[in-house]
């Protein structure tokens, strides 16, 4: 009776005033909600119900051992030196002849940016020219062609250089771009180790006699280094996986005792990597990874995910989603998630190529690490390897996807668990470093918006719908108001007729004084 009283004395003035007065405060509420969530990458809520109210209500605190992650990504963090978005060449570029041409043949599409092109002209420069280069025809005639944009004209200067002598760079470039198949390749790649060889021989004897034999001792290494990798991936191509591991070891012995810095922009060790994946040799990998994936070196999406692959081997064949979550994880599958979690944060665009959630495409000449054209560089080569290994998808799903590995992403600029911070630039070198016609680049994974954003956003907008309906028509609104507050409140009132009823009267009157 009180309450049907009470709203019969409503005003639509108080309606009004209701309805805005709570869309401000929802307003406000979301304003300060978004912009903690961009400047935290978490909500204020949810934050201040995890860290206070879920220790007073007797919950696990689990900031302990984030907490000692993130230290221990500090003491990382603090001894890397990696510069943001600096691009490298992909350690298992393809064939511009046999591969690349042949995808244009087939499908009238150009796998490779003009951007990306360039790049790799830039690299030949610097890999197979010198100062001293006008001492010998041929040498002279290469170095010009590596600057020409037209390929029929760097052909035909190749051919022009073979006519004076055996060059070792012209071969190189007539079994990348002229060979339309492997085997074509390797068997020029075979005439410029012979005639790559015998300049290395010679400069070798000379390198100390001055500065311009010394730098032509140099650029003869890097020719010869340059052969056997990829006479080594024509083996591997060829399916001589065992020849290829031989020769990449050879390669990684040589690059470990030459104090050329070019020679570590080749990355052999994940040419080997991939081989010895190939013929399942995984005590050898973990040898490999072993003594690569140190806190002083770059790190790459192979370095972490193939070592995610091997712990995830460990586990995965009896990994069972609804049995971890009913026993808890055991330690070497906390040790595979926490390995999958890592490379996770590393690139995140990996798991959906893995995961065949996303098409993939032919992976450029060059790449950049923790972005979409390193995830399709991995995956193109790795996605084999993760399959032959039973349940290894499964778990990198599960883990990806169902827990909080995707959550622990730490945003672009924010400082990572186990890395330096996720450079916000990448997005821009992939979009020139990608064929984006026929290609949608992979962004920054963005994270869904709380739960509590949302409902502020809807509270908002509800309230405002609300206070906006009021003034335009506030006699009928009131109706509308008493009649959705007289049905709210009749089970209510229902209740306290039955309690009026059971109870006698004088005592139900005290209670009501009280």
């Amino acid at each position: 009776m009180e309450v049907s009283m009470f709203l019969n004395t409503l005003t639509p003035k108080f309606y009004v005033a209701l309805t805005g007065t709570s869309s401000l405060i929802s307003g406000l509420i979301l304003i300060f909600e978004w912009w903690y969530f961009r400047k935290y990458g978490t909500s204020f809520i949810e934050q201040v119900s995890v860290s206070h109210l879920r220790p007073l209500l007797g919950g696990v605190d689990s900031s302990t051992p984030s907490s000692a992650n993130t230290s221990n990504g500090e003491a990382d963090s603090s001894r890397q030196s990696v510069s943001e978005c600096k691009v490298w060449r992909n350690p298992l570029n393809l064939f511009r002849g046999a591969e690349y041409n042949r995808y244009t043949w087939v499908t009238g599409r150009e796998p490779l940016t003009y951007y990306d092109m360039n790049l790799s002209a830039q690299d030949h420069q610097t890999f197979f020219t010198c100062d001293s280069d006008h001492l010998r025809p041929a040498d002279a005639i290469m170095q010009k062609a590596w600057r020409e944009r037209n390929p029929q004209a760097r052909i035909s200067a190749a051919h022009e250089a073979l006519e004076l002598e055996d060059c070792a760079t012209a071969f190189i470039l007539l079994a990348e771009e002229e060979a339309t198949t492997i085997m074509e390749a390797e068997r020029l790649f075979k005439q410029a180790l012979k005639a790559g060889d015998v300049c290395y021989r010679r400069s070798q004897q000379l390198q100390h006699h001055g500065t311009q034999y010394e730098a032509q001792h140099r650029r003869d290494t890097n020719v010869l280094v340059y052969i056997k990798r990829r006479l080594a991936m024509c083996s591997r191509k060829l399916g001589r996986t065992r020849e290829a591991v031989k020769m990449m070891r050879d390669l990684c012995v040589f690059q470990l005792m030459k104090e050329f810095p070019l020679l570590s922009m080749f990355n052999i060790h994940e040419n080997l990597l991939e081989s010895l994946l190939e013929l399942q040799n995984y005590a050898d990998v973990q040898a490999v990874l072993a003594k690569y994936d140190d806190i002083s070196l770059p790190k790459s999406a192979t370095i972490c995910y193939t070592a995610a692959l091997l712990k995830a081997r460990a586990v995965s064949d009896k990994f069972s989603p609804e049995a971890a979550s009913r026993r808890g994880l055991s330690t070497a599958e906390m040790n595979a998630v926490e390995a999958i979690h890592r490379a996770v944060e590393f690139n995140p665009h990996v798991p959906k190529y893995l995961l065949e959630m996303k098409s993939l495409i032919l992976p450029p000449e060059h790449i950049l690490k923790r972005g979409d054209s390193e995830a399709i560089a991995y995956a193109f080569f790795h996605l084999q390897h993760w399959k032959r290994v039973e349940g290894a998808l499964n778990l990198l799903h599960c883990t990806w996807e169902g827990s909080e590995s995707f959550r622990m992403i730490p945003y672009p600029l924010e400082k990572g668990h186990l890395f330096y911070p996720y450079p916000i630039c990448t997005e821009t070198a992939d979009r020139e470093l990608l064929p984006t016609v026929f290609h949608e680049v992979s962004v920054y994974p963005k994270k869904e918006l709380p739960f509590f954003i949302l409902f502020t956003a809807g509270l908002c907008s509800f309230t405002a719908m609300l206070a906006l309906l009021t003034h335009q028509f506030p006699e009928l609104m009131g109706v509308f108001a008493k009649a959705f507050l007289s049905t709210l409140f009749a089970p209510l009132n229902f209740i306290m007729e039955k309690v009026e009823s059971i109870l006698p009267s004088s005592l139900w009157h005290q209670l009501t004084r009280i």
